[in-house]
């Protein structure tokens, strides 16, 4: 699995998730054989972004599937993604639009991982006009993980404004 992204002209940015599953030898399948070497799944995903983290377009592949015909008609329900945040709930709202026979297990698997690739590819650019430690709002990422943890002494140390210490007593 990989996800690329891309800022664009517009000030948009494009997530392009893949999944490709390539077997080393030569299977047989329900629908025939598949040789070694020949993807199984090659599955993309493509969602478009604004500024604020909400998908503005999507488009869905699949160039391979075990199921000719029938896997690769799927595409257009993932149009369900625009509207959506990647920030609030996604996950959910993805459940909800795309799970078991509404979508494709494994383009639904994909679209999980993009609130995570989101943040991390474009968090700089995102949040480039605030600095950690004077942010009129709290940053997105703290309390989000362990080491972000409100308590914590990472965000004690890099975000102090934000850092929730111990009551004595």
């Amino acid at each position: 699995m990989t996800v690329e992204a891309f800022a664009r002209d517009d000030g948009m940015w494009d997530l392009d998730a893949c999944i490709r599953d390539i077997k080393s030898h030569d299977i047989t399948l329900p629908s025939g054989s598949r040789p070694g070497g020949v993807p199984v799944h090659d599955l993309k995903l493509r969602v478009t972004i604004d500024r604020d983290m909400n998908i503005v377009d999507a488009e869905a592949a699949s160039d391979a599937v075990p199921y000719p015909g029938f896997c690769d008609t799927i595409a257009p329900a993932y149009k369900k993604l625009i509207g959506l945040s990647l920030l609030k709930h996604f996950r959910l709202h993805l459940k909800d639009r795309l799970s078991g026979v509404l979508g494709c297990t494994h383009l639904t698997e994909l679209a999980q991982v993009l609130p995570t690739a989101a943040i991390q590819a474009f968090a700089d650019d995102a949040m480039a006009s605030r600095s950690a430690g004077d942010a009129a709002e709290r940053p997105y990422e703290l309390d989000r993980c362990h080491a972000l943890r409100l308590d914590g002494p990472a965000v004690e140390q890099y975000y102090p404004r934000w850092v929730l210490k111990a009551v004595p007593g």
